[in-house]
């Protein structure tokens, strides 16, 4: 520590108090005559600490004498005067050591020496005028040594009666002061560059120094509390400058700023931070000289003017600005500024000696101070660490809630205003935002998750280089795209970007935040706060994905199990009998299955199967992709069973789709567009499209969270993505893999495909997908454009799933009466669960042909319209569509003259029979026969 620092830190009551009694302590074992007033030695020593000359010294080391050993009968103390260089003691000098006695053997020795009643021959008896020698007396000559042990700086004479080793010890601790007095008395010297004079008298000029004042100031410092002690410091200053104001700016090298806590007689309620390089008093710690309000430009004197404004100074009229400098390390630790020195007049160079001088003696003290406040700060930043990491763990369970938790407890960490989280997508390279400023894109209607490559913009390069980025100015970054501020109007002026890490120091998220409330940019103390944070982030997030696969697996389990439990294991006799039986040509089955107009609901239940052989071998998969029969039996027979028994979404749906993907190979040779495993996934996937339905929609599953809606409401088609994992599942079941001798490419690629396809007949896929579909219709199918088969194979998935439509009417009509009857069961579930239904779910408002003619006119008939451009020859599909659209108007005209009246709309179906029956729509149109 510093010179200053050594008093300081001793002359604190409790440190002093402590040392005090560690000493008596430690001489337990022996017993002094007399005790030693601790209360007395304290004042001593704090006098002792004020001293600035010579003569004030010796009377503050005599009275110290006094109070550290009892029964003293007379003292000499000898100073080393710093101007001559001789001993002194009262003006009369030691000019030359004695060669023999007390005192030649403790200089000789640089230790105390003591002798009981020395002969009357010893210089000592001289000078303390030692007379006839009692029995109890004894004579202490303590020499007292520099810091560095170089310099004889006094001697201690003392007599005294039965001195113990107490008494040594504090005559030791006394010496210490001693040393460090004289090391501030020659820096004051040094500093004034003239002699140390032995009377303050000498010391009157325009400025004089208050010794009592300051000498109070540092027995007042003893706040542990930062702002408390620089307020009595600056209180103390605008006293002895007779400024208007003061402020102390601090200097924090970890982060090269200054920092101010109090300005004038206000502390602020968060200290004001920025970054010394750009501050008008930046040269000022370069440089280490004062500058006044003169010295500085017209920027720096506004800075300034704007930095008392937290007062309301006024105008700033004068300033001076000294540098406090620790001399322990020789930097600078904070700038001393005092304004408007009453009586409008200027500081003086007596203005700035009783600034150094005040921080001759506090600024140890200040320093110290602060670096309690810093080590408190720490422990309640740990603290809220802890409790930070309690708040994200408790959130493990809903990954949701988990990020807007983390994005709110970045915010309050740092104090930004804004913030978002992107999540590491590995297998896409893709950096994913679920959560902006705490709002999961999930739960809102205009926001969607955004995904960004990952080596792209500020937080692709955090996720690319692992290494956090504080960015002070956004708009000068090369990295910034400021087309969001412009389109937002959120103007965007700094950036902390950090990446979070798992325990594997594996990158598994990044977080940005924006605008540093509370000051002109992030710190280095932000910058640590986030590494800090980020490690509980990555902990809890993985914690979290980990806790949701287990969950998944649960509900996945489950599943299984009510899987299981509903439906029965495949017959083995009728497995035995198809796999012996020859596959028949499929036109045995029925001389029209290979037509477009022909209805597959008229084949019995108990020949779909047969017939799905049939039109495997028809295509050619069965050789092509080298399938046993037995295990393509195994494969049809599981993924009939795999069907539950909904009134519409069952196997013949299933079958019928199928069917209908087999015409379009037959009729519309699909083959020449597709490639062979293309062709292969969509029949497969019309097929195992809508596996374990449950005859309830997507909407329905979230709204009743479901098990289904644990399990893929995150990732959107939740029946869709049902579906495909219940076909992945009879895929792995023993003896069911179709695809197992495909090579590897080709059965990743028919999987591929087979989640594709089958998420494809999400409707709202269709939709999104409807003007692609209507560019390439218009500018023609590229076989060799990889887009352009993704897009047919999705077009062909969706024509098969609505080719019910496709039929003669009677079909139609019966089909619409399965899906009204489906649908009105989940509306009256929703009503049960106290939820409003869509209209078409309704049973009491649904007012069906409206309904059946908007889904044709909207959906159906665009879709038949784009596969007629695409693929001529399936225009009589289209015509069918449209006639059985025209039926439907008849049908809402007849239904307007004979509104249902007693609220169940399924009713409609009865009277619809009655019409159909009695011929009153039947006009030649759209009543097509079902074959």
């Amino acid at each position: 520590g510093t010179t200053v620092g050594a008093i300081m830190a001793t002359i604190a009551v409790q440190r002093l108090l402590d040392v005090l009694r560690g000493l008596a302590g430690w001489w337990s074992g022996q017993r002094a005559p007399e005790t030693v007033d601790l209360h007395s030695l304290q004042d001593a020593l704090l006098q002792l600490s004020g001293v600035i000359d010579l003569d004030g010294l010796r009377k503050s080391v005599e009275e110290a004498i006094g109070k550290i050993i009892p029964n003293v009968h007379a003292t000499a103390v000898y100073l080393l005067d710093l101007d001559s260089g001789l001993l002194r003691c009262h003006g009369n000098p030691l000019p030359v050591l004695p060669d023999e006695g007390i005192i030649q053997e403790a200089v000789s020795q640089q230790q105390c020496v003591t002798r009981h009643c020395p002969p009357p021959t010893d210089p000592v008896s001289r000078v303390l005028q030692l007379g006839h020698c009692e029995e109890d007396r004894t004579v202490i000559c303590h020499p007292v040594l520099d810091r560095e042990g170089s310099e004889l700086l006094a001697i201690l004479l003392i007599s005294c009666s039965r001195p113990v080793q107490l008494h040594y010890d504090n005559l030791t601790l006394l010496g210490k002061h001693i040393a460090t007095c004289y090391s501030r008395l020659k820096q004051v010297q040094t500093q004034r560059g003239g002699a140390m004079s032995h009377t303050s008298a000498s010391r009157q000029d325009s400025g004089t120094i208050d010794t009592q004042a300051i000498l109070q100031l540092c027995a007042d410092l003893y706040d542990q509390d930062a702002p408390a002690l620089q307020l009595k410091v600056i209180r103390y200053l605008q006293k002895v400058t007779k400024a208007e104001c003061c402020l102390l700016l601090l200097v924090a090298d970890d982060t090269a700023e200054f920092f101010c806590q109090v300005i004038g007689e206000k502390v602020l309620e968060e200290e004001v931070r920025f970054p010394i390089d750009q501050s008008c008093l930046g040269h000022v710690v370069t440089r280490k000289k004062p500058v006044t309000f003169e010295d500085l430009d017209s920027n720096g004197k506004g800075e300034l003017q704007s930095l008392v404004q937290h007062v309301q100074l006024g105008e700033i009229r004068s300033m001076l600005c000294i540098p406090v400098e620790s001399k322990a390390a020789g930097n600078i630790v904070a700038l001393a500024c005092v304004f408007n020195k009453r009586d409008r007049l200027k500081f003086s160079s007596a203005d700035e000696s009783q600034i150094l001088t005040c921080f001759t003696y506090t600024s140890s003290v200040l320093t110290s101070t602060l670096a309690v406040q810093k080590e408190r700060k720490l422990k309640l930043e740990t603290q809220s660490m802890l409790q930070i990491a309690k708040n994200l763990f408790t959130h493990l369970d809903d990954v949701s809630v988990l990020l807007r938790e983390i994005m709110q407890e970045a915010r309050n960490l740092t104090h930004a205003e804004r913030c978002s989280l992107f999540l590491v997508d590995k297998g896409r390279r893709e950096l994913v935002a679920k959560v902006f400023d705490g709002v999961v894109a999930d739960e809102s209607e205009n926001m969607n998750e955004l995904r960004i490559p990952m080596d792209q913009g500020i937080a692709g390069h955090v996720a690319t280089t692992g290494e956090i980025l504080n960015i002070k100015d956004a708009y000068s970054h090369p990295l910034f795209y400021s087309g969001v501020d412009h389109s937002t109007g959120f103007r965007t002026r700094n950036i902390l970007c950090f990446p979070i890490k798992n325990e594997g120091h594996e990158i598994v998220g990044v977080a940005e935040l924006c605008n540093k409330i509370n000051g002109p940019c992030f710190s280095t103390y932000d910058e640590e706060l986030a590494q800090a944070f980020s490690i509980y982030c990555g902990i809890s997030l993985v914690h979290s994905l980990l806790y949701k696969k287990v969950a998944d697996a649960q509900h996945r389990s489950k599943l299984s199990n009510e899987l299981m439990m509903y439906h029965m294991k495949v017959n083995d006799e009728e497995t035995v009998r198809l796999i012996n039986d020859k596959i028949p040509d499929i036109t045995s089955i029925h001389p029209e299955v290979t037509v477009f107009s022909f209805t597959p609901r008229t084949i019995l239940d108990d020949q779909t199967t047969l017939c799905c052989l049939s039109m495997f071998e028809d295509m050619g998969m069965i050789n092509r992709w080298r399938i046993h029969k037995e295990t393509l039996v195994k494969f049809v027979l599981m993924v009939k069973k795999g069907y539950r028994d909904p009134p519409y979404h069952n196997w013949y749906h299933a079958f019928s789709v199928s069917h209908f993907c087999f015409l379009l190979y037959k009729n519309l040779r699909i083959n020449e567009l597709l490639t062979d495993v293309e062709l292969f996934a969509l029949f497969v996937a019309c097929l195992c499209h809508d596996l374990d339905h449950r005859g309830t929609n997507n909407a329905f599953q979230v709204s009743s969270k479901s098990v289904l809606a644990a399990l893929y409401s995150s990732e959107g088609s939740v029946l869709e993505r049902h579906h495909f994992a219940q076909a992945m599942c009879i895929l792995n079941t023993e003896g069911c893999n179709i695809f197992e001798s495909l090579n590897k490419r080709d059965y990743e690629q028919a999987l591929d495909l087979l989640q594709e396809i089958i998420l494809a007949t999400d409707l709202a896929h269709h939709l999104s997908a409807v003007k692609d579909l209507e560019t390439m219709a218009k500018e023609g199918y590229d076989k060799s454009n990889p887009r352009c088969h993704t897009l047919l194979t999705c077009l062909l998935m969706t024509s098969c799933d609505l080719s019910d439509q496709t039929k003669g009417w009677g079909t139609t009509k019966k089909i619409a009466e399965l899906i009204y009857q489906e649908f009105f069961r989940q509306g009256d579930l929703e009503k049960s669960m106290g939820y409003r239904p869509h209209e078409m779910m309704d049973r009491e408002k649904a007012f069906i042909p409206d309904l059946q003619i908007s889904f044709l006119e909207n959906i159906a008939m665009p879709l038949y319209r784009i596969l007629g451009d695409l693929l001529p020859g399936s225009e009589c599909v289209f015509q069918a569509v449209k006639a059985n659209r025209d039926t439907w108007m008849r049908v809402r005209e007849t239904a307007k003259r004979r509104p249902i009246t007693h609220g169940n709309s399924f009713d409609f179906f009865k009277r619809l029979d009655e019409d159909d029956n009695n011929g009153l729509l039947n006009n030649g149109e759209g009543s097509g026969e079902d074959h």
